[in-house]
């Protein structure tokens, strides 16, 4: 599991520019189950992803995919986690990664 967090790298109105490309992506990544969870940050100077991938190596591929890296508006940090603690609703995420 891992927490993404973007920080823009460029005025809002160039980032504004490739918002509905990124929220494409964002939809993308949901419906393929990649993505869980995502937001903006407050103060808007970034966001926030949640994402299950298999691999650092392969969420930093999806992150590569991102309309936001490819204008150059964003940068990314990313924070690996085993999740051992959940509330109920999210239970799920806790078994499947004791099983990993």
């Amino acid at each position: 599991m891992f927490i993404v967090s973007l920080s823009y790298t460029a005025p809002l109105e160039e980032v504004d520019a490739h918002l509905a490309a990124h929220r494409d992506f964002l939809a993308a990544h949901y419906a393929n189950g990649t993505f869980l969870m995502s937001g903006r940050k407050v103060p808007r100077d970034g966001g926030i992803i949640v994402a299950n991938a298999p691999s650092r190596a392969a969420l930093d591929a999806v992150l590569g995919e991102d309309p936001f890296a490819r204008a150059g508006v964003a940068r990314y940090e990313v924070t690996e986690f085993v999740p051992t603690m959940t509330t109920e609703a999210l239970s799920a995420w806790r078994v499947a990664q004791r099983a990993a």
